[in-house]
């Protein structure tokens, strides 16, 4: 497969980015608010409200329209950075591109807070959503969940917790973006687009050993969805890759099994860009085009 990124403003970001080296969590987290800050604070809602949702920040985002169906959505960031100020403009293009309600998760980080903060995090401000609550209009007839990166893997972990325990509160949908499916992988994509394309395999691995320090744990079925024995009886599933990611591998696998267990799922890889396109969609034009499709997707999975 080539290696050519899909546009020039992609290759010059990436010949922008720094080599890897071992992470400063508290200046990342720094530099991360900083950026959020200072970026265009993106399409005007009706409603932007940050609420508490059963104990967990959320920010709720409602779009001009009335929208009738509502988003759970968790931000990557590999456990250890990213907030709903980061995912304020994306969050934003979703809810306004899709016609729907977006509930953006403050979740626990750690290393202050480890697996499973997270997990229980999304489990519960999906079972808040679908419990109706007053702010969010009532009784949810539709809903969905969705996240990037390190919040797709919380969004598969949380729908397999919910089958188990709460299977009510498990939502209709399933967006998966670009997840880490499984922390122990030694995978083709993990060797070949493991260093030079943006997120080093080396920091794939540091991410995890934050979340889940003990790696023998790695290859348990709570951290890692792809281990699960049985994915039936799972929400309807959009996964989607990127060609240049290190964890693209594990979660086509994880859409694979998805659709051999007989949930109906589809499957895109996006080719010429790296991981979290998404992130992206205000420095590459191919990056923007990723998102608007996942806009046109969520728009016709959750709100139709």
């Amino acid at each position: 497969m080539s290696e050519q990124l899909a546009d020039a403003e992609l290759e010059q970001w990436l010949r922008e980015q720094p080599a890897y080296s071992e992470p400063d969590l508290a200046t990342w987290r720094a530099d991360g608010a900083e950026r959020a800050a200072r970026r265009p604070r993106g399409v005007e809602m009706e409603r932007v409200v940050d609420l508490d949702a059963a104990g967990v920040p959320v920010r709720l985002y409602v779009p001009f329209g009335r929208p009738v169906a509502s988003l759970v959505y968790l931000h990557g960031g590999g456990w250890t950075i990213g907030s709903v100020d980061s995912h304020d403009s994306v969050c934003r293009a979703i809810a306004d591109g899709a016609g729907l309600r977006v509930v953006s998760v403050g979740y626990r980080l750690a290393p202050e807070h480890p697996w499973p903060a997270s997990v229980e995090d999304a489990v519960a401000v999906l079972q808040w959503v679908a419990a109706g609550p007053s702010d969010l209009g009532g009784t949810q007839a539709r809903f969905g969940v969705a996240g990037d990166s390190a919040g797709g893997a919380l969004a598969a972990l949380a729908c397999q917790r919910l089958r188990e325990r709460d299977p009510v509160a498990l939502p209709a949908v399933q967006v998966l973006l670009c997840p880490n499916t499984d922390l122990a992988a030694d995978t083709a994509s993990m060797r070949e687009k493991g260093v030079g394309f943006g997120l080093d395999a080396e920091l794939v691995r540091w991410f995890a050993r934050q979340w889940v320090p003990d790696p023998e744990r790695w290859t348990d079925p709570r951290v890692s969805p792809l281990r699960a024995e049985d994915l039936s009886g799972l929400p309807r599933a959009l996964v989607v890759t990127a060609e240049h990611d290190p964890v693209r591998d594990e979660g086509e696998a994880y859409g694979r099994r998805l659709a051999e267990a007989g949930v109906t799922t589809t499957l895109r890889r996006d080719l010429g860009v790296v991981h979290n396109p998404i992130m992206l969609a205000g420095v590459s034009p191919a990056c923007a085009e990723v998102l608007r499709r996942v806009i046109a997707d969520v728009r016709t999975l959750v709100g139709g």
